[in-house]
C-alpha cells in the first residue's frame, strides 16, 4: 500500500490490477486540459517558485487570487510529499511539501480553498498550485503539511469537504488558522 498519492503520478499498477488499465499517456491526456472552474478565472498566478514556505512563513493572499467562493465539493483527499518535493507544479512553482498547497483537477491555479475533515473539527486553508489527483476516486491531493494539519499523514486518505474562498474569506481564514497555530504552539 502506498501512502504517497502524487498529483504528478498517473494511475499505475494498482488500477491495472482492478482491470482499469490506463497508460501514462492516457492519464496525462485525460487531465491535461481540464474544464476549469469559472473559465474567466483560469489565469496563472505570479510564481514565488524558489521560496521555501511554511505555516509560519505563510504568504499573504494578494488581490490577484481567483475568487472561487461559490465552489463546494465533498470527496476523498490524499497527500503527496517527499517523492515530489522540489518538482515543478502546474503553476510553475516548485512543490514544497511543507507549504500549505494542493492539487485539484479544475479549480483555478492560485485560488484558495478551505479543506475540512467532517468527522473532526480540523481544517486547513490551501492554495491550489497543481493539477491532480490522478488516482481514481480522489478529488484533491494535499501537501504533506496540509495533510499533517488535518491528521491525515498516517491514514493516507480521508473524506473531506472543500469550500472555495473569496479573497476576503481566504485572508480571514488564513489569519484565523495562523492565530490558532501560534496559540497551540504556545501551549506546549
Amino acid at each position: 500500500m502506498s501512502v504517497l498519492a502524487g498529483c504528478a503520478m498517473p494511475p499505475g499498477p494498482q488500477d491495472q490490477a482492478q482491470g482499469n488499465a490506463l497508460s501514462t499517456r492516457d492519464a496525462h491526456t485525460a487531465f491535461a486540459t481540464p474544464q476549469s472552474y469559472g473559465s474567466a478565472l483560469a489565469a496563472l498566478p505570479a510564481s514565488g517558485a524558489n521560496k521555501d514556505k511554511s505555516l509560519a512563513d505563510a504568504q499573504p493572499i494578494d488581490d490577484d487570487s481567483p475568487d472561487v467562493g461559490s465552489f463546494h465539493q465533498t470527496g476523498r483527499a490524499s497527500w503527496y510529499g517527499r517523492a515530489f518535493h522540489g518538482r515543478k507544479t502546474a503553476s510553475g512553482e516548485r512543490f514544497n511539501m511543507e507549504a500549505l498547497t494542493a492539487a485539484h483537477r479544475t479549480l483555478p491555479l492560485g485560488s484558495y480553498v478551505r479543506v475540512s475533515v467532517p468527522s473532526t473539527s480540523k481544517w486547513v486553508v490551501v492554495k491550489i498550485n497543481d493539477r491532480g489527483p490522478y488516482a481514481r476516486g480522489r478529488v484533491i491531493d494535499l501537501s504533506y503539511a496540509a495533510a499533517k494539519m488535518l491528521g491525515l499523514q498516517y491514514a493516507g486518505t480521508a473524506k473531506v469537504k472543500i469550500e472555495g474562498l473569496s479573497r476576503q474569506e481566504a485572508k480571514a481564514a488564513q489569519a484565523e488558522m495562523l492565530a490558532a497555530n501560534s496559540n497551540a504552539s504556545g501551549e506546549r
